[in-house]
C-alpha cells in the first residue's frame, strides 16, 4: 500500500510541477505580446525591444494590403523597433488591446494567436484616426526566463478611419 501511495504522491507532485510550468509559459508568451503593444503605446524603446528575438520578423503586409499599402517585411529586432517607433513617436498616439489568446507550447517554442484592437490617433489632429481589428499569428521562442517573438504576422479583419493618414 505504501508503494502505491508513494507513486501517487510522486506522480501528483510531477503533474503539479508540469502544470505550473505550463501556466507560467502561457503567461510569459502572452506577456511578450503585451510588451509589443504597451511598448508602442508608451513609446518605450526598451520595453518594445524586449518583446522580440534578435532575429525577429514582423509582417504587417497582410493588414496594410486591406487599404492598399505595401510596407516592407521587417527583419531584425533593431529594424522593427526603429521603424515602428520612428513612425509613431511624436506623431501618433496608440492604444492596443489584446484578447482571445490561444497558445500552444512545444518545449522552447510556442505559437500564439490573438485578436488585437489597435487605436491610432494623429497627435496634431486627433479627429484623424484609424481603429484596426487585427488577428495576430505569433511564433515565440524561450529566451531564458521569458518568451520573445520570433515571427509576428498581422492581418486585418476590419478597420475604421483613415489608416493611410497614420501609416502612409
Amino acid at each position: 500500500m505504501y508503494v502505491t501511495r508513494d507513486r501517487a504522491l510522486t506522480a501528483s507532485a510531477h503533474d503539479t510541477s508540469a502544470a505550473l510550468r505550463e501556466l507560467r509559459d502561457r503567461a510569459e508568451t502572452t506577456d511578450a505580446l503585451y510588451r509589443f503593444g504597451l511598448g508602442q503605446d508608451l513609446k518605450d524603446k526598451e520595453l518594445f525591444a524586449s518583446a522580440f528575438a534578435v532575429d525577429a520578423e514582423l509582417d504587417f503586409r497582410p493588414a496594410a494590403s486591406k487599404w492598399g499599402a505595401k510596407p516592407p517585411l521587417m527583419s531584425g529586432r533593431d529594424t522593427i523597433v526603429t521603424t515602428i517607433l520612428a513612425l509613431f513617436t511624436g506623431r501618433v498616439d496608440t492604444t492596443h488591446q489584446v484578447t482571445n489568446t490561444r497558445i500552444t507550447v512545444d518545449g522552447d517554442t510556442a505559437r500564439l494567436t490573438a485578436l488585437v484592437e489597435a487605436q491610432h490617433l494623429l497627435i496634431a489632429d486627433p479627429a484623424t484616426h484609424a481603429l484596426l481589428k487585427n488577428p495576430y499569428d505569433v511564433d515565440l521562442v524561450r529566451d531564458g526566463d521569458r518568451w520573445v517573438i520570433r515571427r509576428l504576422r498581422i492581418d486585418n479583419t476590419w478597420y475604421a478611419g483613415q489608416p493611410t493618414a497614420i501609416f502612409g
